[in-house]
């Protein structure tokens, strides 16, 4: 089965939304436009519940099913990112400095196009709850709307979601079992030394070479802390000092992200980027204060749910990869699935820009697969009898 007939006829309503919503961006809880278009869409479609403003901007709605049963939870970001969009496209972002670069309008647009689906057809027993999400760019909305209680509120049993893959072919699908994506971290660390005369450094506790032996350190943990089966990433991303050739600062500042699989690993490099900043401190006669900030958790697909989604992809399209290899980015998804069972897929957005890209755009041509796959889980999860 490809992509529904109905869902195809409509093909173009979605394209509409998808270029009005990639020509309006907002970011991180600032999704105001973004919910009133989803919540008007909704209303035209005559879902049967919808719940505003949850997580600042968050809407849920509801599609009751045939018959009663358990609910299934779709997720859909909303949120753009703040950069500058350079690729000359006539609906391209109105909005300085915000973009959808990395496919959040066609995530709404898909889950929209499901809605719209389910909500005329109904053939299926229990209940559809559509979670549009704001601020998953660093935001955690996934993570506010949880802790504001939307699983239980609902009585959410499941939860699924899908995301743009540039680089497979438009419609074509991609997943795996257990993780997906990476754990999140930041580490800031601020050196404080004595500045001073470049030509006197003796006179000073010059914080620059500090920070640069603290970098060269930081990379040790990869290559000499961990096994190498152990997925682990740690990049120095920022280093910060200085104004001029003649004077030793006073401060440095290093900025890097980490990106782990399992809980063991992320606290090695924590305990290990803490004993490196607290040594070379000491060792080059300065003050030096870490943060480590836990960010998102891991993806972790639940392999059943996984494998089941899978096979739902596989009547949309004849290319599903359910055992790709996993990948070092991060996702606020993970909180939901931390909560329940369910999988995260990607749906291919054909030869384009990559992800956070400046010229990345969705692929319009994959929203009919998208919102089949939606709706086709829904119909195969809750049967009607």
């Amino acid at each position: 089965m490809p992509v529904i007939n109905r869902i195809a006829d409509f093909a173009d309503d979605m394209k509409t939304w998808r270029r009005h919503l990639h020509a309006h961006p907002e970011i991180q809880f600032e999704c105001f436009e973004t919910a009133k278009f989803v919540v008007e869409k909704l209303r035209d479609f005559g879902v049967d519940e919808i719940h505003e403003g949850i997580a600042t901007t968050g809407v849920v709605a509801i599609i009751n099913g045939r018959m009663d049963g358990p609910t299934i939870g779709l997720r859909a970001d909303m949120d753009a990112l703040p950069m500058q969009e350079e690729t000359g496209l006539p609906y391209a972002s109105t909005i300085p400095g915000k973009m959808h670069a990395c496919g959040h309008d066609g995530h709404t647009t898909m889950l929209l196009g499901a809605a719209r689906y389910l909500a005329e057809t109904r053939n299926f027993a229990g209940r559809a709850a559509f979670i549009f999400q704001p601020a998953e760019e660093g935001g955690g909305g996934a993570q506010v709307m949880v802790q504001e209680g939307i699983l239980d509120r609902f009585d959410i049993k499941e939860v699924y979601a899908l995301h743009s893959g540039p680089g497979d072919d438009v419609g074509t699908f991609y997943t795996t079992p257990g993780p997906i994506l990476a754990a999140v971290d930041t580490v800031h660390i601020h050196i404080t030394g004595v500045g001073g005369h470049g030509a006197y450094p003796y006179e000073t506790a010059d914080p620059v070479v500090a920070a640069v032996g603290m970098v060269s350190a930081i990379q040790t943990i990869v290559s000499r802390n961990h096994v190498p089966y152990d997925d682990l990433v740690v990049s120095v991303t920022q280093v910060h000092t200085g104004s001029a050739d003649n004077i030793v600062p006073e401060k440095a500042y290093i900025n890097a992200t980490v990106r782990t699989m399992k809980k063991e690993t992320q606290a090695m490099v924590r305990k290990r980027m803490s004993e490196i900043v607290a040594g070379h401190a000491a060792a080059y006669n300065v003050e030096a204060e870490l943060t480590y900030e836990i960010g998102y958790p891991a993806t972790i697909n639940e392999p059943t749910k996984t494998a089941f989604a899978a096979d739902v992809a596989r009547e949309i399209s004849p290319d599903v990869d359910d055992a790709r290899q996993y990948e070092m980015g991060g996702e606020d998804f993970s909180y939901m699935l931390n909560e329940r069972p369910g999988a995260y897929l990607y749906v291919g957005n054909g030869d384009s820009a990559g992800l956070h890209h400046p010229k990345y755009d969705f692929a319009d041509g994959a929203a009919p697969a998208g919102a089949s796959f939606f709706a086709r889980l829904i119909e195969r999860a809750l049967p009607v009898e």
